[in-house]
């Protein structure tokens, strides 16, 4: 039995046209090409579930850019490692990665290896400056909605009757965000009438 050349293509946020892809995908003699045109995670692709399940072993999966079946290294090498235990190769049109050939398992390899170190330094550079933002004195993360002199001003005017729902309006705040920061508003309300 021949082997098949199979493509996937998938949107993505930046490239919502798969005309590049498809393109691309027939250029590279692709008998048939699946595709999935809502961007989503691999639960959420039947594109390539039914890629998948056409593959035999001897035939090959394409696809356009190796972004296109995930963002994780990880991902991409135990996707990449199952086709291998199935005897599919794989090629990455745009990143020179097939597959099929010893030097581009070796370069495959070699490749995912560099971008998860690079993923490991970033996650180092970010731990090591937040320690010193907080040795500074300075905490990461978004700016606090609720500053002290909110807290004060809600309190008082709760304090004074004023209904949570006008306390929250005049802070600029949600109603979850005053009973959250000042949990006893709930006891000041007023009974409806």
């Amino acid at each position: 039995m021949a082997a098949h050349r199979i493509g996937y293509a998938r949107v993505s946020t930046r490239d919502q046209n798969l005309d590049l892809q498809l393109g691309a995908l027939k250029g590279a003699g692709c008998d048939r090409i699946f595709e999935d045109t809502v961007s989503g995670t691999k639960a959420g692709r039947p594109g390539l579930a039914k890629a998948l399940d056409t593959l035999r072993e001897g035939d090959t999966l394409i696809v356009w850019k190796l972004d296109r079946l995930g963002r994780s290294v990880k991902d991409l090498l135990d996707f990449a490692e199952g086709l291998n235990d199935r005897g599919i190769g794989f090629v990455s049109l745009t990143d020179s990665i097939d597959t099929t050939t010893a030097s581009g398992r070796f370069f495959f390899n070699v490749m995912a290896s560099l971008a998860q170190m690079e993923r490991e330094l970033m996650v180092e550079r970010t731990q090591a400056g937040l320690k010193a933002a907080r040795e500074q004195g300075r905490v990461g993360g978004r700016k606090r909605v609720m500053t002290d002199a909110k807290i004060s001003s809600a309190r008082k005017l709760l304090s004074q009757g004023t209904p949570p729902r006008e306390v929250a309006s005049s802070l600029g705040i949600s109603m979850p965000t005053l009973y959250r920061w000042i949990p006893a508003a709930g006891a000041t309300k007023t009974p409806a009438t």
